[in-house]
């Protein structure tokens, strides 16, 4: 990982009660939900006027965000605890026909104000839908794939795969190691002669169709099926 190179000059800050640090932070344990609480409290930070709120829509488009807790699902099991504790108040409310997930700083102001919202006393403002931030796809580890469903990665097997990576989107590896699994055929060359069938035929074409009465020997017809160990 690179080391963080330091703040910038003349940085800007974001406001967190004193509380935090004294009653709350030694009892989070859970670091989605650390994360997302410390997220709120940026967005809310920076809204001008009353009442101050974050969305779940705002939130789940924050990139910064999204890098952190890697999922939707994950940010609101952050928001979930983080409300469970007490931190935040949360709301759902309707807005431009959709139904919006509404955060508050969890103060005595907001305590009146979420009864007022309730009641129909004040109206959230500047609600829309939010684009959410296209996150670019991880690449699926291949090697950690293989040695959890094949077995030991040797160097020999660690060389295949470095190769096999040049030539075939490490999604197809992934997807040619669990098919190998699935007909119980556990080793490297069954995986390759699977890539190869894909390349040659269209991964759809070579992927085998369990229960369909298509055999998986199909794989292995041709000059190379005499190298395959059934």
């Amino acid at each position: 990982m690179k080391p963080f190179q330091g703040f910038p000059h003349r940085s800007e800050f974001t406001s967190i009660p004193n509380a935090f640090f004294s009653q709350l932070l030694p009892q989070i344990e859970d670091t989605a939900e650390l994360k997302a609480t410390l997220l709120v409290f940026a967005h809310i930070y920076k809204k001008k006027g009353s009442p101050r709120f974050a969305s779940l829509a705002e939130l789940a488009a924050d990139s910064g965000l999204m890098a952190a807790l890697k999922s939707e699902e994950e940010i609101g099991r952050g928001l979930e605890l983080a409300t469970e504790r007490g931190t935040l108040l949360h709301i759902q409310i309707e807005a431009e026909g959709e139904a919006q997930h509404i955060y508050l700083l969890n103060d005595e102001d907001n305590r009146q104000t979420l009864d007022k919202i309730e009641s129909g006393q004040i109206e959230l403002k500047g609600l829309k839908a939010v684009t959410k931030q296209e996150q670019p796809l991880e690449a699926p580890n291949i090697f950690a794939v293989y040695e959890e469903n094949i077995g030991m990665l040797t160097p020999l097997i660690a060389d295949e795969l470095k190769e096999a990576e040049k030539t075939y989107p490490a999604a197809w590896i992934v997807d040619a190691i669990k098919e190998a699994v699935s007909l119980n055929k556990r080793n490297w060359r069954y995986i390759a002669r699977i890539l190869e069938n894909w390349q040659a035929q269209g991964k759809n074409y070579g992927a085998h169709r369990r229960g369909s009465g298509e055999t998986p020997d199909k794989y292995f017809k041709g000059k190379y099926g005499h190298m395959v160990q059934r």
